[in-house]
């Protein structure tokens, strides 16, 4: 199914009204098991009061860029999508919260040209879009400066974007491939020029299931209808605390494999 499309209706709702988009954050936080994961491995990597000038790439709705805008109290973010409302809504939300340290612009991750520029990269479910995505990582490499640090987190080839074999479509239709296999993106990353610190898998068996009941079913009710979006909050009542025990399951797992990929590199 096309994803973009529900993603924009929601977007839509909270575009224009602060209150609305930080609760639509905290939304996000709470039933993305990926934001579990990525937030553990980014206060893993740094203190609050690190200097960090940060590229969020690929920043689509800027939850996580709101996260570490929040978190980190000497930083300096910018990040960039291909979307132009996505970066209208981002500049207009983070200037009406009042954060200086902030800036949103469009991109194209395969056409970047920054050098020694940053000391973190985050890019979160954007690989598995991207046809070219050799070059973005030189990019990336490029853009980092000596020491900085890259976290990517993507869909791996173990069953990521609901595809368990090569011939299966992605649930996802905008995806340029299903996953990556542990040696493919680390072999990707050490060629364009950095060192892969940490590899593990996210979405085992408990994450899969959570997904499934949290996310991937009430996605398939949304896009069905808009009319259906309404049922949603009964459709939670009865299973979200399920989810949630299984989210919290994986990301206290070391999984041996699962379906998503979170990978650091260093330059």
């Amino acid at each position: 199914m096309k994803y973009d499309p529900v993603k924009r209706v929601f977007g839509d709702i909270v575009a224009r009204r602060p209150f609305l988009r930080k609760m639509f954050y905290r939304l996000l936080d709470l039933m993305f098991l990926r934001t579990w994961h990525v937030k553990k491995e980014i206060k893993g990597l740094y203190g609050r009061n690190d200097k960090l000038d940060i590229f969020d790439a690929g920043m689509g709705f800027g939850q996580y860029s709101y996260f570490m805008a929040r978190y980190f109290r000497n930083c300096s973010l910018f990040g960039i999508d291909v979307k132009d409302e996505q970066v209208e809504d981002c500049n207009f939300f983070f200037g009406k919260c009042g954060y200086t340290n902030t800036k949103f612009e469009i991109g194209d991750l395969t056409k970047i040209d920054y050098r020694d520029k940053f000391d973190f990269i985050l890019n979160v479910d954007v690989m598995e879009h991207i046809v070219e995505d050799e070059l973005v990582l030189k990019n990336f490499a490029n853009a980092l400066r000596k020491g900085g640090k890259l976290l990517i987190n993507t869909p791996s080839d173990l069953g990521g974007s609901d595809a368990h074999d090569h011939d299966d479509e992605s649930f996802i239709e905008e995806h340029a491939r299903n996953g990556y296999s542990k040696e493919d993106i680390t072999s990707k990353v050490e060629r364009a020029g950095l060192k892969v610190k940490n590899f593990r898998y996210a979405y085992g068996k408990f994450g899969t299931i959570s997904w499934r009941f949290g996310i991937k079913y009430p996605i398939l009710i949304a896009g069905a209808s808009k009319i259906l979006i309404l049922i949603l909050p009964f459709y939670y009542l009865f299973t979200l605390w399920f989810v949630l025990i299984l989210m919290w399951l994986d990301t206290k797992t070391e999984n041996k494999e699962g379906t998503g990929v979170i990978l650091v590199a260093e330059k």
